[in-house]
């Protein structure tokens, strides 16, 4: 015989299902999962890969800024922790193992949490521009650091490891449904469970009561201090989470392009990236990541290429000048993004999904 209590919670538990977005996002999984079998390009299966690693790593941020309030610009650098952790571990330590590269992440994400614990400590009592100046400054050294170092990290040319195994580039693992089972396939779907795996438990971070808590914190912190919630802690405790989720998605970069090197994994840029991809699909939106991710690769991939539509309009010169000037083009596409989706393109349409929602209820009043 159940009780009020656990029949209220299976109910819960039912109207979840029944929701849209759940679907939205196992229709995206089923998506991810089918691209490499479906297509046969490789440029589009190492897009979606890469949609799905930086839409992980944008929601790590995202749990950072949208839902605790810290701006960080230094986030990216737990990225390049976990990228160069994993690619040290499998490239240094003699013969590549199961062993080392389980060895590399689980040190990448001790040194991540170890960094983001004492940048905490000393800096979040710092607000606003000045804590992210101090982050930024923190990326800077560790950019500075990899390339100096070259010695342990391979300086500018970076590292170039093999995978064990069954994800070696070599590894042949006969057909499944005629389909042949390679070293890059096999690291394409264990990358995608690892950043699905990612995904569920940021969910389920911000959706917690601690989650709620940091949201009321990102709300009003002096009110929450007043309260008596421990806002410094539960900040570190949120950064150094996101942090090592953001350790993780690098050492999954690194093992899916096989190469790191200070540009790709430390500098600035990619903190940009991260950026605009979070402005994108909208902060405090968590699968917004996913968008911004998919918004920013595909346009970096499909501008500079506009020959071939060129071609199509018979070699028009408008847009041979819009090839030649792409990064112009992705600009004045980003401000339109921006201008007509304010809240991101997902936060943009929760918003308006609860108007309407408002609007339903109010005319049945």
């Amino acid at each position: 015989m159940t009780t009020p209590v656990e029949r209220a919670r299976q109910s819960d538990r039912a109207g979840r299902w029944r929701q849209p977005t759940v679907w939205l996002r196992l229709a995206a999984l089923g998506l991810f999962a089918l691209v490499p079998l479906v297509i046969s390009s490789f440029q589009a299966t190492d897009l979606a890969i890469k949609i799905a690693i930086f839409g992980a790593l944008v929601a790590s941020y995202d749990v950072v800024i949208g839902y605790t309030g810290i701006v960080s610009f230094g986030h990216a650098m737990f990225f390049g922790f976990g990228a160069y952790a994993v690619a040290l571990s499998v490239g240094r330590l003699g013969e590549p193992t199961y062993g080392h590269l389980l060895l590399g992440y689980l040190s990448g994400m001790a040194v991540s949490a170890a960094v983001a614990v004492l940048i905490g400590a000393f800096s979040l009592r710092v607000k606003l521009i000045f804590f992210a100046m101090i982050t930024l400054a923190f990326a800077e050294f560790a950019g500075i650091l990899a390339v100096q170092w070259s010695a342990l990290s391979g300086g500018e040319d970076g590292l170039s490891p093999k995978l064990p195994g069954v994800f070696a580039i070599a590894y042949d693992g006969g057909r499944i449904l005629g389909i042949p089972v390679t070293g890059k396939l096999v690291t394409y779907y264990f990358v995608l469970t690892v950043c699905t795996a990612l995904f569920l438990v940021m969910a389920r971070f911000v959706a917690s009561p601690l989650g709620r808590t940091l949201q009321a914190i990102r709300d009003n912190e002096l009110r929450a201090e007043a309260l008596g919630v421990p806002t410094f802690k539960l900040q570190i405790v949120s950064s150094s989470f996101a942090s090592v989720v953001a350790t993780i998605v690098g050492g999954c970069y690194v093992m899916w392009v096989r190469y790191v090197n200070p540009e790709s994994a430390l500098g600035v840029p990619l903190m940009l990236d991260v950026l605009l991809m979070v402005i994108i699909g909208g902060i405090g939106t968590l699968w917004g990541g996913l968008i911004g991710a998919a918004v920013l690769l595909a346009a970096r991939l499909l501008l500079p290429d506009l020959r071939g539509l060129a071609a199509l309009v018979g070699g028009s010169e408008i847009v041979q000048r819009l090839t030649e000037r792409w990064l112009l083009v992705f600009g004045v596409l980003f401000v339109l993004v921006v201008f007509f989706f304010p809240k991101g393109v997902l936060g943009t349409a929760r918003a308006a999904l609860a108007r309407r929602h408002r609007a339903g209820a109010a005319q049945e009043g």
